[in-house]
């Protein structure tokens, strides 16, 4: 092998191996968290609101009404400038109001009556935000594409790896 070639394959090797552990270090995060996401409901993280519609969807109340109830019972510090996001669930007949607040107060109200079924914090939002990366800021879900992208490039390096040596080129 020329000199040129054994600095290449070197330069190759400690570029694999340090973005490899990087990476492995992030896509350990990842893993982790996305199994823990995957069982939020059996580890208790979400809560399971039992319900059965009391009306058909097509009587349900207006959005903004529904989130005055959800608001109304969350209390203070909540407010309806603060809906993070809604979860409308026509066949079971409520809507998931998330707030946010510094608790992630989520609010289950009755889709038809505007009747609290269930208030409470949201435990598994804090594992979400870290498995998007958002945790850091919303620039920082990039870095979950960029976990993946560098993941392929390892894949492919190690290969030219492994396979360039028994080439015998």
């Amino acid at each position: 092998m020329s000199p040129y070639r054994r600095v290449l394959a070197r330069w190759i090797f400690h570029i694999h191996l340090w973005v490899g552990v990087v990476v492995g270090a992030l896509l350990l995060v990842v893993s982790i968290t996305g199994v823990l996401l995957n069982h939020k409901r059996g580890l208790g993280l979400m809560p399971e609101v039992e319900h059965v519609p009391t009306e058909p969807f097509g009587s349900a109340l207006p959005l903004p009404a529904l989130v005055r109830a959800a608001e109304e019972h969350a209390g203070p510090g909540v407010s309806s400038e603060g809906v993070d996001r809604m979860d409308v669930r026509p066949d079971d007949g409520l809507v998931k109001v998330r707030f946010r607040d510094h608790r992630v107060t989520e609010v289950t109200v009755d889709l038809a009556t505007g009747h609290v079924l269930h208030s409470g914090e949201r435990k598994d939002v804090f594992l979400e935000k870290l498995h998007s990366g958002e945790i850091f800021g919303s620039r920082w879900v990039l870095l979950s594409d960029l976990t993946a992208v560098a993941a392929m490039l390892l894949v492919g390096s190690g290969l030219v790896l492994w396979l360039v040596p028994k080439a015998k080129l």
